[in-house]
């Protein structure tokens, strides 16, 4: 735990007990504060409760006069589509509002660094495809390298659940743009930015607010070296931005789709090749054709991402070309699942949108397609020019039928179910095809959240193998 700084002796609110909002509390406590605790659901105070919290109903006027911050958990809304009540009611009395990652950022050095050497390090990856990915594949390299580290935010542990750090340690940070938007302390040594597709916009007010969210990690975070994905112009943008010319190497430029030239430092991927950049010349290259977990162009984007932040760490390119070859991939995303008589089974579950669904189809040169679930505002149709390479697609849940009209002429079935669709799709596949779940919608139709849709593909599949 990290305990927090700066509050001894004060009372804190903490508004939304799941898991980051209860660490929170732990982590204020443990600093000395008074945490202040509030949910709207009675099941999540209940819980709270449970684990020996107490309540203080932030809903009364009262509570406010000696309020010293309030700690926001990231699915609350705190400016759009409207504020939340009760921040709306923290930002009238003048009570700053924060997040963990604030917390964080503000706690985690403390004066047993002064002993260390190297002093510990936080790469914190934001994007909106492929961070979880890349945030996982840093961990990876850096533990194959020996190197103490830890993983945590949008992914594995909550940033305040983490141990104090070791000496030379590297804590490896996926932050979404709810977290990036509302933490008053940003301050990471090295800051990743993937790529940035439409998504959250009803929270941030449309695309441009959702791309200021994301910028705020390395407008005001100021990183000592920025690793930027130049694929969009969002990301080019972002890159001359931080940039003091050609040749500044605190900027490293990465592209799954185009050469990168120039003085700079620049990390691409072209036909499945990884190629390192340096002042005009080439250092290193990586055959990336061969590592299961991590097909498709948009995993090599991934893969030169968590590259460049190796190499700012001071791992040797061979080093971390065996990392990459040991890498299982994440749950949910392009993870293969098994094969049976030539066909592959990937589930990719967490591909709820048109975007990251577009990824996945370019992965793969004959697919089985699964799809659907709650359709998102907008549909399908941008994807018709990514379906090339579906061999026919088996459409589940509440948008099967309105998917069936937006994908032309591309074969497909209404199968309602995964376990329909898991067993249609697997007795038509061929040897050398792939089934694939990418549903390109959200799960809540049928499943409580992707992780579940993912878990009940993968349990279908499994007992097909194993029969």
């Amino acid at each position: 735990m990290i305990p927090v700084r700066g509050y001894e002796g004060r009372k804190v609110g903490v508004l939304g007990l799941g898991r980051s909002g209860l660490a929170t509390a732990r982590a204020l406590a443990a600093g000395g504060a008074i945490p202040r605790l509030w949910d709207d659901s009675p099941e999540s105070r209940a819980r709270a409760e449970s684990q020996g919290f107490d309540m203080t109903d932030l809903t009364r006027a009262d509570v406010w006069h000696d309020m010293a911050a309030l700690i926001v958990s990231p699915g609350i809304p705190h400016l759009y589509p409207e504020p939340h009540r009760l921040i709306a009611r923290a930002m009238a009395a003048g009570v700053p509002i924060d997040n963990d990652i604030g917390l964080f950022f503000r706690s985690w050095s403390t004066e047993a660094w002064d002993d260390m050497d190297p002093t510990p390090r936080v790469v914190a990856v934001t994007g909106s495809n492929g961070k979880s990915t890349t945030t996982a594949l840093i961990h990876h390299i850096l533990k194959e390298a020996g190197r103490p580290t830890q993983m945590a935010g949008n992914i594995g542990r909550g940033v305040l659940d983490l141990d104090p750090a070791r000496e030379g340690e590297v804590v490896v940070l996926e932050l979404s743009s709810y977290q990036t938007e509302l933490a008053r302390a940003l301050t990471p040594d090295i800051a990743v930015f993937t790529n940035l597709s439409p998504d959250h916009l009803d929270r941030h007010a449309g695309l441009g607010g959702y791309f200021a969210a994301k910028r705020r990690l390395f407008s005001e975070g100021g990183p000592d070296r920025a690793i930027i994905g130049v694929d969009e112009v969002e990301g080019q943008f972002l890159a001359n931005q931080l940039s003091q010319g050609p040749g500044d190497d605190r900027v490293i430029r990465v592209s799954a789709v185009q050469k990168l030239d120039g003085a700079g430092w620049t990390v691409f991927a072209r036909r499945g090749f990884l190629s390192e950049w340096r002042k005009g010349r080439q250092v290193a290259s990586i055959d990336l054709r061969g590592i299961r977990g991590l097909p498709g162009a948009h995993n090599h984007q991934n893969a030169c991402a968590a590259y460049a932040a190796a190499r700012c760490l001071g791992l040797a390119p061979r080093l971390i070309e065996r990392a990459l070859h040991s890498f299982a991939g994440l749950p949910h995303r392009s993870q293969l699942i098994g094969e049976r008589d030539g066909v592959l089974f990937i589930n990719d579950s967490k591909a709820t949108n048109v975007d990251s669904a577009a990824r996945a189809l370019q992965a793969f040169p004959r697919i089985r397609w699964i799809a659907g679930g709650l359709g998102k505002e907008g549909g399908i149709g941008a994807l018709r020019p990514h379906l090339g390479s579906v061999v026919k697609a088996y459409l589940i849940g509440h948008s099967a039928r309105d998917f069936a009209l937006e994908i032309g002429e591309t074969p497909h079935e209404i199968c309602e179910t995964m376990e329909r669709a898991v067993a249609r799709a697997a007795a038509d596949a061929q040897p050398g095809e792939v089934v694939l779940l990418a549903p390109a919608a959200a799960s809540f139709d049928q499943y409580p959240n992707f992780e579940k849709r993912g878990e009940d593909f993968t349990r279908l599949v499994q007992k097909l193998l194993d029969g």
